[in-house]
């Protein structure tokens, strides 16, 4: 899978993603500096990334409609969460091939505990 790590990312969760057989950019690397959220995800798009960012205003599904997106990764924790403790949830998240699986076209709130996508899947 190919994944857009937003600036609020530890560049280290590149790396990490990497180590999990993905591809991975980082805005930081290939937009300008300060690019502002549109920009992101318009490139996020163009370039068919999964975004993955702790920005959450790209929960909101009325300005970033999840299927637009191969998938948009939002990790809720807290600000003062170190690297370590993101890369931790994230790589729990991008480890597991059942919840990779399920990401496209759709929204995912990543927390340590719990993971919920948006929209909701139908009752099967």
């Amino acid at each position: 899978m190919k994944f857009l790590l937003d600036a609020n990312m530890p560049r280290s969760a590149a790396g990490l993603l990497r180590a999990l057989g993905h591809q991975v950019e980082d805005v930081r690397d290939v937009l300008s500096n300060g690019a502002d959220d549109a920009t992101v995800a318009a490139h996020a798009r163009a370039g068919q990334f999964i975004l993955v960012t702790r920005d959450f205003d790209f929960a909101d599904i009325r300005n970033y409609p999840p299927q637009d997106y191969p998938g948009i990764i939002v990790l809720e924790l807290p600000d003062d969460a170190i690297a370590t403790q993101v890369n931790q949830t994230l790589e729990s998240f991008a480890s597991k091939v059942d919840l990779l699986a399920r990401l496209p076209g759709r929204l995912a709130i990543v927390e340590s505990w719990r993971v919920r996508f948006r929209p909701h899947e139908p009752n099967k």
